[in-house]
């Protein structure tokens, strides 16, 4: 009897186990594997307080580190025009100012809100300054720049103004490089894609 139980018993064992495998093999194969968005993600705005990113769900985001002294701050006003023509076709703009390249971006984050809307009338949600590279890089960056994590792209940030669009899921859709602007072809591409 008890024969007969322990081969039961080490039956179903097996059938769990094999089960449970080729489950997560289909999901692997299919491209289903869980895995994170930025919605597991909370940060800081710039003034200091919690938002978590869900907050942002159903809509198309694009997240660019963005730095006051950098040579394409101009890219404040286009960036800040594109969130202006986009936000009612659910479209969200989220900078993180970054202190990461030769000392670009030294302003505290009172002095980069203050900065921003004198000079660009930024009005698209700003966050408090992060890192975006190196060991101390922001665990939000982390998951955007590695493909182990994000399960679709690895991009490291090169320079300021590099732009993520997240899609309306909440996963990475793709990096654009700092110098193609939000009015590129390529970039707006990309956009309109994720709006059909």
């Amino acid at each position: 009897m008890k024969k007969h139980l322990f081969g039961f018993l080490f039956m179903m064992f097996n059938v769990v186990v094999s089960c449970t495998a080729n489950t997560n093999a289909n999901n692997t194969i299919l491209g289903t594997a869980t895995t994170k968005t930025i919605y597991d993600f909370s940060m800081k705005d710039i003034d200091g307080n919690d938002v978590s990113l869900s907050k942002y769900k159903g809509k198309i985001v694009v997240i660019v580190n963005t730095a006051s002294q950098c040579g394409l701050v101009g890219q404040f006003a286009e960036i800040e025009d594109f969130y202006k023509k986009y936000k009612d076709k659910g479209v969200v703009v989220l900078g993180f100012p970054a202190n990461n390249f030769l000392g670009q971006e030294p302003l505290s984050n009172a002095e980069i809100k203050s900065f921003c809307a004198k000079n660009y009338g930024v009005t698209f949600p700003m966050f408090s300054k992060i890192s975006v590279k190196g060991n101390d890089i922001d665990p939000l960056y982390k998951y955007l720049v590695n493909k182990d994590e994000n399960g679709v792209l690895d991009a490291p940030v090169k320079w300021n103004y590099q732009k993520f669009i997240i899609d309306r899921q909440g996963k990475v859709v793709t990096s654009i490089s700092p110098r193609t602007t939000v009015n590129d072809v390529e970039f707006l591409q990309n956009i309109e894609d994720l709006l059909k």
